[in-house]
């Protein structure tokens, strides 16, 4: 770019992404008394924010700690969780209005269970603290001359560049194309020879193909209360069944868990025994066809489906030890192979990105680039559903602004 075009601003910083981490960045920054511009590429601030959590947002998470974070380095999330935590989020939008309700597990939803009153607060804080927004504006490339960054962007400015002292990326992930999903942030990280770990689609429903395909499209619908497991990590909530695999909450946890070709576990009966039941219905109902004893614990579809792999017409008394083990083996060690997952444009979040040994754990800075800082969902910290990332995304945009 002609170098007449590239003009000196006056911002402490430019933040390229008005999600949850630019945008928590920009408020911050300034109470601090910095003057940052938020560039966006979409028409409106928080896109992923206004649809997270079925339009409610899903905001934090009352058991957040690094335990809930896929990375490649697990203590990394720990100091910025430490300078901004999850009292420090409730309290933040108490103070602008916005009071949480507990739904399940932790997550915390706006009592309105409305999302646009999350980005509606920041909206507003910028305005008053005079931070700039841009909206429908791209930055196509950022470099770095002596201490200043060269921020070059193209919209419905027309094209320029801006000089600035600091640039913090919090672009987002690949997930998902329609709200302005862009590989930016890991560009940028390989642009200034930093490592990214290879990102793939997390929290994200699995496919089944091939020859048991049809088994999980006759059970489309069905949702059922398990334990999903692998040799890594277990999540005891809801799984759907749908007419392409798996889906619904512990699915999608043990999809950032799980690699192609690999196999998990799913026990359909995490509370009880299904020894115990049996053993139970020998002395109270014997005559009882074992599919009515399964129809009593599932869904009669679903006790129905399970016809093919057990004897569901014998009674009770008359299952034999055989028998026997070979429920409670089915029950409680359900074995799923999934195809694949349904890709970017159906996952929550990224896992991978900016490698955090590139990145100062108390700053987020660059290691090797001054003044350049990652946050949010490009940095390769990946939080498990339920408002972790969202308070990732917020304890980022904090550190980072405390740095500008």
């Amino acid at each position: 770019m002609d170098a007449n075009l590239i003009k000196q601003s006056n911002f402490d910083a430019i933040i390229i992404g008005g999600g949850a981490c630019g945008l928590m960045c920009a408020v911050q920054a300034g109470f601090l008394g910095k003057k940052t511009l938020v560039i966006e590429r979409n028409n409106r601030l928080g896109a992923k924010i206004l649809i997270s959590g079925g339009g409610r947002c899903n905001y934090t998470n009352l058991h957040t700690s690094a335990h809930q974070f896929l990375s490649g380095n697990t203590h990394f999330s720990k100091s910025a969780l430490s300078q901004w935590t999850v009292d420090d989020t409730i309290n933040f939008f108490e103070t602008y209005g916005i009071y949480g309700q507990e739904k399940t597990l932790g997550q915390l939803f706006p009592t309105t269970n409305k999302a646009k009153d999350i980005v509606d607060v920041f909206s507003s804080l910028c305005d008053d603290l005079q931070q700039k927004v841009w909206l429908d504006t791209e930055v196509t490339s950022i470099q770095k001359e002596g201490d200043q960054f060269i921020v070059t962007y193209q919209g419905n400015r027309g094209k320029g560049a801006l000089r600035v002292p600091k640039a913090v990326i919090a672009s987002g992930g690949l997930p998902v194309q329609k709200l302005g999903a862009s590989d930016f942030g890991l560009r940028t990280g390989k642009a200034f020879g930093l490592n990214v770990v290879k990102p793939m689609p997390a929290l994200v429903p699995l496919t089944i193909t091939g020859k048991d395909q049809s088994w999980y499209e006759q059970l489309s619908g069905n949702s059922i209360f398990c334990r999903v497991w692998n040799d890594r990590i277990s999540f005891e909530e809801n799984i759907l069944f749908t007419h392409w695999g798996l889906s619904g909450p512990a699915v999608l946890q043990i999809s950032s868990y799980w690699q192609a070709g690999e196999v998990f576990y799913i026990d359909l009966l995490p509370q009880q025994r299904m020894s115990d039941v049996i053993a139970a219905e020998k002395v109270s109902n014997p005559k009882k066809t074992l599919l009515n004893l399964l129809a009593t614990l599932f869904t009669r579809k679903f006790a129905e489906a399970l016809s093919g792999s057990l004897p569901v017409q014998k009674n009770i008394s008359s299952l034999s030890k055989v028998d026997a083990e070979l429920v409670e083996q089915l029950v409680h060690q359900f074995k799923v192979k999934p195809a694949g997952d349904k890709g970017y444009d159906k996952a929550e979040v990224m896992r991978g990105g900016v490698d955090t040994a590139e990145l100062s754990s108390k700053t987020l800075e660059a290691k090797k680039v001054p003044g350049l800082y990652f946050g949010g969902e490009c940095v390769d910290v990946t939080g498990w559903l339920g408002g972790y990332n969202f308070q990732w995304a917020w304890a980022c945009g904090f550190v980072i602004a405390q740095q500008i």
